[in-house]
């Protein structure tokens, strides 16, 4: 009986395309000998959750329990694990497997795995569907664990495990945090807010690009930025043309390029975190007399997001979030898609999502 009492997990799941969770009790695996179980105490809701609650990509199953910006405290590991123990603070990001013999896993960079498994939505190894955060408890494989610092608050340190390494990977794999560099950070949101501060944590300047000025104070007096630049103002982008090392992109809806890549510097990068529903017009003249690139970039490995972690508790970066209880996850959800959150809504798991009687 205890076994199946310690399988036993209870969640929020959405069942359709409608997007609205409802409470969902399903089965953990047993914890197994590499394998460490932790209690949910908060998790974040990324964007991400929003487009596979709703089938935005069409590979959507039903039901899914999401979340991927997952911390809490380790309660039991498996005989063979070494580098958690009970009551450490820990987390899971995207990714709670890959295949670790492919190229992309042997360079460190699992996330590019074409094995990958995602933390919700995607099938374990043993065929059962992987449930994401918005639940009581996780069981994953150690190596794909990550320590949180102790300094750092677990709620607002959840939204580093996909917004902060989304931006930190790509600034990091580019060479674009080396002090004195100019980057500038396209949309001031959950991505957006992240990325300014481990930019000028990395010492480098840093221009937030946005479509409204009323941002501006936000952008400098609050996170930090060196300059704010508003996209839509000719003039402003006329004097900022080709003085920027690297520019994060994390705007998902549908935008123009053209004027981003005139800000790049010769040799200068412009890199995708954002994912638009719809394919963008990209200019190649500016490509080809400026050597310039555009790129993409997903989260990051597991050093690499352990990497991030550590310096977020360095330098005591977390993300600015609001903190909501379980019964509020769906208005959040629609309040998500309208961009109505300053910058990441964290679910207070722990303390509100209680079984239903």
């Amino acid at each position: 009986m205890g076994k199946v009492l310690e399988k036993e997990a209870f969640g929020l799941a959405t069942k359709d395309e409608s997007g609205v969770l409802s409470p969902f009790r399903f089965s953990r695996r047993e914890t197994g000998e590499k394998d460490v179980r932790f209690k949910v105490l908060f998790c974040g809701i990324c964007h991400t959750d929003l487009s596979m609650a709703k089938n935005i990509w069409g590979f959507t199953t039903y039901p899914l329990v999401p979340g991927h910006e997952i911390v809490g405290v380790v309660t039991e590991v498996g005989a063979k694990v070494t580098k958690f123990n009970a009551g450490d603070k820990v987390g899971v990001g995207y990714m709670s497997s890959s295949c670790r013999s492919c190229d992309s896993c042997s360079d460190g960079q699992e996330n590019y795995c074409p094995k990958m498994i995602l933390t919700s939505g995607a099938k374990y190894y043993d065929d059962t569907m992987t449930h994401g955060g918005y639940s009581d408890h996780m069981v994953c494989e150690e190596d794909y664990i990550i320590r949180i610092p102790e300094n750092l608050p677990l709620d607002a340190a959840a939204p580093l495990l996909c917004a902060g390494v989304t931006v930190y990977s790509p600034i990091k794999y580019h060479g674009l945090d080396k002090p004195g560099m100019h980057i500038g950070v396209v949309g001031l949101g959950g991505l957006g807010h992240v990325a300014v501060k481990f930019a000028k944590a990395m010492g480098t300047k840093v221009t937030v690009i946005s479509t409204s000025e009323s941002k501006k104070d936000e952008a400098i007096n609050h996170l930090g930025a060196d300059a704010f630049l508003v996209s839509r103002d000719p003039e402003q982008m006329k004097d900022a043309m080709e003085t920027m090392d690297g520019i994060i992109d994390t705007v998902s809806a549908t935008h123009p390029l053209l004027p981003l890549l005139g800000l790049l510097r010769y040799k200068g990068i412009l890199v995708m975190v954002g994912a638009p529903e719809k394919p963008l017009e990209l200019p190649v003249m500016p490509l080809i007399f400026g050597r310039k690139m555009v790129v993409g970039s997903m989260i990051g490995g597991i050093k690499e997001t352990q990497d991030m972690m550590d310096l977020a508790g360095k330098h005591s970066i977390t993300a600015d979030i609001e903190l909501i209880s379980a019964d509020y996850v769906s208005t959040a959800m629609e309040r998500l898609e309208k961009a109505d959150v300053r910058y990441r809504f964290v679910i207070d798991v722990g303390n509100t999502l209680k079984p239903a009687p």
